[in-house]
């Protein structure tokens, strides 16, 4: 089954060795180009250019490494919502925040708040200085901010099938 899309109206199609190549990269993005080619049966040069290509149109848009936080200190994870005062559609708030380091993740939502963020941090007194730096963003007018007890799911893949 093909998958196409559209990103700057240029069409973008992807055929089931791609999809393969995805969820491969997905599951280890260190795996070899020799590893992949001799999985699906392919020559390793049209694997590399396969995910040369799959780059260029950005439906690989780049590689990380997963890094276990608690094991570096990092053992609270808090999710905090975000009411602010600018004005409807505008995403200002939303990227100052993103450059506070401890955060991970803001979302631009729809609803109460305008903003949902998830920060990782070691300990209620770093949570408390990064309270103090949310503050300091100019249109903030509330957040309400909740400790995440376990981790269930935490996932950067996409359903490809």
């Amino acid at each position: 089954m093909d998958i196409s899309s559209e990103k700057d109206g240029e069409k973008r199609m992807i055929d089931g060795k791609d999809k393969n190549i995805l969820k491969m990269l997905q599951s280890n993005c260190r795996i070899s180009n020799a590893e992949m080619a001799r999985q699906l049966s392919m020559a390793p040069s049209a694997v590399l250019e396969r995910v040369r290509k799959l780059e260029r149109k950005g439906i690989i848009k780049g590689y990380e490494l997963g890094l276990d936080p608690k094991s570096l200190g990092l053992s609270l994870t808090v999710i905090t919502m975000v009411k602010t005062e600018e004005d409807v559609g505008s995403t200002r708030v939303g990227q100052d925040l993103s450059r506070i380091p401890d955060i991970q993740e803001v979302y631009f939502i729809a609803g109460e708040y305008s903003y949902m963020v998830k920060a990782r941090v070691a300990d209620t007194e770093a949570l408390t200085c990064l309270l103090q730096k949310m503050g300091e963003v100019p249109g903030i007018r509330d957040t309400r901010t909740t400790f995440v007890l376990d981790t269930i799911k935490e996932s950067s893949s996409l359903d490809l099938d």
